[in-house]
């Protein structure tokens, strides 16, 4: 007869639980673009977040201070420049004021 004991695994995350983060410290009634395909939907740097969303007639995205969260106007202005969906944006790592977009439609703006 063999002896079987219940093991139980360590674990240091046992006993933590996480909380759900306030409305006024999240952004909220964002249309994020479903075009993305392979690489990410938004880019963040110490001052800005930047997210690509629908939108008709071209690529577009929304750029967004990170001291302003709450609900996102759908009025809010957009980046626009593309003739077709925007697929990754990205913050230059010199300056956080400049970004880059590239587009379906083959170009880098």
């Amino acid at each position: 007869m063999s002896m079987r004991r219940k093991v139980v695994r360590e674990s240091k995350f046992r006993h933590v639980f996480g909380q759900a983060v306030k409305s006024d410290q999240c952004y909220d009634d964002i249309r994020v673009s479903r075009v993305t395909w392979d690489s990410s939907f938004c880019a963040v740097n110490p001052l800005f977040l930047a997210i690509i969303v629908e939108a008709s007639g071209g690529g577009a995205f929304l750029v967004l201070p990170l001291v302003k969260t709450g609900r996102v106007e759908k009025a809010y202005p957009t980046v626009c420049g593309h003739t077709a969906p925007v697929l990754d944006i990205d913050w230059c790592p010199h300056d956080d004021e400049v970004i880059a977009s590239g587009s379906e439609d083959c170009t880098v703006k």
